[in-house]
């Protein structure tokens, strides 16, 4: 068993030990920091696409960006299992999924998320047969943001409760190490995850429903205050206190100059 894979067996292990914590992290210094002050999952997200180079949505981001990102996070995160997400069109086929994963394993990934359930199961499958731990993702979706018109909660009806209990099975066989869920009624994320053999980390699923929770680093610190999702809690202000500290130094600028004459 390598390392990668030992640190999935303890996110299984954490079920119904204690609270799983994750965030996100684009980059050395910020993973350094979320790794000392002992965050049990890092995710290199495809979130990277709004939130670091600023498209969209996450439909434009690339392989290649998730490699760029990973391969920093790697170097600055020594404990946490580092996971990275599946772009957009890097998994439609087996042969594919298993490129693509081995491609973020040799950037630094640990393990990898892929969104989906049922049509997910065999691609999932075949990763995890490479020695790549795998970690589910269900509920909104955001790579079919376009085709679903917008971010919608997930577990309004019968058939989309059976949907979703449907596809958390199928991970499950399919050997998941846990599986993100993403804005689904509490009541649904909360018997999901009283039912599930594996951890489930939530966003947007509401209070003590998941074994764990994961939240994007800039909605955290409050970096990115163009969108805060209405889900999130900030806990500090970073792009207030940024824009007073260049604010601070251009006027220094100016002063020193000015004072030359």
């Amino acid at each position: 068993m390598n390392s990668a894979q030992q640190k999935a067996k303890q996110l299984l292990q954490l079920k119904n030990n204690r609270g799983i914590s994750a965030l996100t992290a684009y980059d050395y210094p910020t993973a350094r920091l979320l790794d000392e002050a002992g965050v049990d999952l890092i995710l290199v997200g495809d979130s990277l696409g709004m939130v670091v180079l600023g498209f969209p949505d996450t439909t434009q981001v690339t392989l290649e960006h998730m490699k760029h990102h990973l391969a920093a996070v790697a170097r600055g995160s020594q404990n946490a299992l580092i996971i990275g997400d599946l772009p957009i069109n890097s998994y439609h086929s087996i042969p594919q999924s298993i490129w693509s994963a081995k491609q973020l394993v040799d950037a630094g990934a640990e393990a990898v998320k892929l969104e989906g359930g049922i049509r997910q199961a065999e691609k999932i499958k075949a990763i995890i047969e490479e020695d790549i731990p795998v970690i589910g993702h269900l509920g909104m979706l955001p790579q079919r943001v376009l085709e679903e018109g917008g971010y919608k909660k997930k577990g309004k009806s019968q058939h989309e409760i059976e949907h979703l209990q449907e596809g958390a099975q199928a991970l499950v066989e399919a050997g998941v190490s846990g599986i993100v869920l993403e804005s689904v009624l509490p009541e649904v994320a909360l018997t999901l995850t009283q039912t599930l053999p594996v951890p489930t980390i939530g966003i947007g699923c509401g209070k003590g429903n998941c074994d764990g929770e994961i939240a994007v680093i800039s909605d955290v610190i409050g970096s990115y205050p163009w969108f805060v999702p209405p889900f999130a809690t900030q806990r500090a202000q970073v792009a207030t206190e940024t824009s007073r500290a260049v604010s601070e130094y251009l006027a220094e600028v100016q002063r020193d100059f000015q004072g030359k004459g």
